[in-house]
């Protein structure tokens, strides 16, 4: 299977309407890459803006497809809940608006003891819109994908 292939909701334990990654696109042990395309129907935009919130929101959820996709496709098990620990550095030189596909890049820096220490770029095109360092805690409660 390709990875453009996979459904998203396989990998992540939020559910509609709080879904803020649209597709799987690269994943190595170090990079994982998404890709979004903003619409009004999404809670975080507002007045065809994206949000801080849903930026945010969007890394911690490319953060969750990485660990789903470890969970599901190498460990063959169910997909583990993450918390956001930190936000640091966060960098938002523009919000994305309505119609726009975001790539949403995050390299992991550090895994120790549950915790997850990456970096992130967010890009339209060829411009880089957000920045930031975020902590994931993983947590040992496995995703009810039943509800």
């Amino acid at each position: 299977m390709q990875i453009e292939e996979i459904d998203i909701h396989e990998l992540l334990p939020q559910q509609e309407p709080f879904v803020m990654v649209g597709r799987l696109i690269g994943f190595d042990d170090k990079e994982t890459v998404t890709a979004t395309t903003v619409t009004e129907e999404n809670i975080f935009v507002d007045n065809g803006v994206f949000t801080e919130s849903g930026v945010i929101e969007n890394i911690a959820q490319t953060c969750a497809a990485r660990i789903g996709y470890i969970n599901k496709y190498i460990l063959k098990q169910g997909i583990q809940l993450g918390f956001i620990g930190a936000v640091r550095n966060l960098s938002i030189t523009r919000l994305p608006v309505t119609g726009e596909e975001i790539h949403t890049s995050i390299c992991v820096l550090e895994e120790i003891f549950g915790m997850t220490l990456i970096s992130a770029e967010v890009k339209t095109g060829d411009e880089t819109v957000a920045t930031a360092e975020m902590k994931i805690a993983l947590s040992d409660t496995i995703a009810d994908k039943t509800l």
